[in-house]
């Protein structure tokens, strides 16, 4: 099968509305993040038979003239975070790498493949940034009383660790197997944590560059359970004996202030794109949008920091079991504990944004960086009043973005009976290209069909149907996603031969913060192989508790979430989930 021919000329019925240009240059599951942690693109528009504009081609890097050598500098290959001290509060220091491992599950790999492969396509995966505004009213930091992985010590600090995960990539000479020059990054959902405008700007500047003050509230003062006095939070400017601190935890004067300063973000060196999650779509990753006291409450001047055990566990469960998508119980929780709220700054950035505020945003010419203008939406994608699109990364390869979200409410996800054929058709129409897959959820938490509010009669899909269509198309080689936090590659079959891999990957919230360089090679021998390699941020491996210097916090934010209360050690994956060679027969 040829795979070198346009989406252009073998899809005459899509039209490109090119508004995009690439700019100058070329717990333990995830879902409510608090605790359960878990250009025009061609969009969905209402017109033309693909229903969707399409992108672009990103940007090509020039022509290399060395031979091109893999490039494992700064990867996990070459060294991971790992501790140094045995007991208590483990400081980190460098540890050895994790090495490759060949899975053959889909294909087996054939002699001689090193030298004659010729790689097709190289990019970068980001996934749950959980940029996280630590001080909105709306957080669920008290059920933490009953459940201690409900608020973690590292979270006022995710904005330094995601501008020096962007240093990091930025600092990669080539991609870590085949030193092929990285095309995009593609960040896979929960870019926010709250769903909020503060986090939401926040987001789009460390993206594509700038200042960035992750404060909201008093300008002056940070105002949250940190300097609360409860010992249930650790208290790092108190001398304070709080529950983290019993652990090992330090007392760090002037760690809070420190938090919310200022930080400059270089911006990514390449382009991005954006695909959704379930909490830049909903309020806490699981509430439906609607309920104008909750929106009231989300800006105004009165917080709860503390809950009795025994109403956490209640409403824990609720979220859980997602009994309460609309966040009414949750509101009238809120209104039954008015009194022993807590007076803070009131701040209307902190408003709930829409999935329409969240398209405009992503298409301000203020988030433009290095391109592509809209970073995967486009003015189609808010005239249709979707989340998804398709973009072209080579001329063999297409990627598409799916909105697994609903908006119906809790932290799971499906997909729309609009979206799935809209999948459908664009994997035919391009039935000459290789195509990769991204999504905030993984297939197995896709199990949520409870209906869209907007679009009542409309069927929601799970994640066995939407592996189902994939293997039923040759062109597939991956589908790439989050939300789980953890890392984690699944082989998927169908009678017939066809075939694809499930690439999950850690988030960047909870340690081991990891995101994912991947590659795809033709091996000139009837397979492809994808190659998928770990990196962790630019920030040292070693902590120096008297630098709180931009650097020295986001240092700080991958010790403190390895010492967090209740933090796993699965998160990182086995052998054959993290730096990996995927096999798979050519379709």
């Amino acid at each position: 099968m040829s795979r070198i021919r346009s989406v252009a000329s073998t899809t005459p019925a899509v039209h490109r509305r090119t508004v995009l240009a690439a700019a100058g240059a070329a717990a333990v599951s995830a879902g409510v993040g608090y605790a359960l942690r878990p250009t025009d693109s061609q969009a969905a528009t209402t017109a033309g038979p693909a229903e969707a504009p399409v992108a672009q081609p990103v940007h090509q890097a020039a022509p290399v003239a060395a031979p091109l050598a893999p490039y494992t500098r700064g990867t996990t290959v070459a060294s991971i975070a790992a501790p140094r001290t045995s007991s208590g509060y483990r400081r980190l220091g460098d540890g050895a790498g994790w090495s490759r491992k060949v899975r053959s599950d889909l294909a087996a790999p054939k002699a001689g493949r090193a030298g004659r492969r010729t790689p097709l396509a190289a990019f970068v995966q980001l996934t749950d940034l959980h940029l996280m505004d630590s001080q909105h009213p709306i957080r669920l930091e008290y059920l933490r009383s009953t459940d201690v992985h409900a608020w973690r010590p590292q979270e006022a600090l995710t904005v330094p660790g995601a501008i020096s995960l962007v240093e990091r990539i930025n600092a990669l000479r080539g991609a870590p197997a085949t030193g092929a020059p990285l095309q995009f990054a593609m960040t896979t959902g929960d870019n926010t944590d709250n769903n909020s405008r503060t986090e939401l700007d926040w987001f789009l500047t460390v993206m594509s560059g700038g200042r960035v003050t992750p404060n909201s509230g008093d300008p002056r003062h940070y105002e949250g359970v940190q300097n609360s006095g409860l010992k249930q939070y650790w208290q790092p400017d108190s001398s304070t004996r709080d529950a983290d601190k019993q652990l090992g935890f330090p007392h760090l004067t002037g760690y809070l202030a420190a938090a919310i300063r200022e930080l400059n973000s270089p911006g990514l060196n390449i382009p991005w794109y954006s695909t959704v999650g379930n909490h830049d779509s909903l309020p806490l990753g699981c509430f439906g949008h609607g309920d104008s006291w909750l929106a009231e409450y989300a800006v105004g001047g009165k917080k709860l920091m503390s809950l009795p055990a025994s109403e956490s566990k209640k409403l824990q469960n609720m979220l859980r079991k997602g009994n309460d998508p609309q966040g009414h119980a949750f509101r009238d929780l809120l209104k039954a504990h008015a009194r022993n709220m807590r007076s803070i700054t009131p701040d209307e950035r902190r408003a709930p944004y829409t999935a329409r505020d969240y398209l405009t945003a992503h298409l301000d010419p203020a988030h433009r960086g290095v391109g592509p203008v809209g970073h995967g939406y486009s003015t189609a994608n808010l005239d249709a009043g979707t989340q998804y699109y398709s973009f072209r990364i080579a001329d063999d390869v297409i990627g598409v973005s799916l909105d697994t979200t609903d908006p119906g409410g809790h932290f799971q996800g499906s997909v729309g009976t609009k979206q799935l054929r809209w999948l459908d058709r664009t994997l035919r129409e391009n039935k000459d290209s290789y195509v990769v897959v991204f999504s905030h959820h993984t297939s197995d938490s896709m199990d949520n069909t409870r209906p869209d509010p907007a679009h009542p009669g409309e069927r929601r899909h799970n994640g066995q149907e939407v592996v189902a269509l994939l293997t039923g198309h040759s062109n597939v080689l991956a589908w790439i996603n989050g939300h789980i936090h953890r890392n984690a590659i699944t082989a998927h079959s169908a009678p017939g031969g066809r075939s694809f891999w499930e690439i999950s990957t850690a988030s960047h919230i909870d340690f081991p913060h990891l995101a994912r360089v991947i590659e795809l090679v033709d091996n000139k021998d009837g397979t492809v192989s994808v190659f998928t390699t770990l990196v962790e941020s630019a920030a040292p491996h070693r902590t120096d508790f008297a630098d709180l210097s931009q650097t020295g916090l986001a240092a700080l934010y991958r010790e403190l979430a390895y010492n967090a209360p209740g933090s796993s050690s699965t998160l990182g994956g086995g052998p054959g989930d993290r730096n990996t060679e995927l096999v798979l027969k050519k379709g």
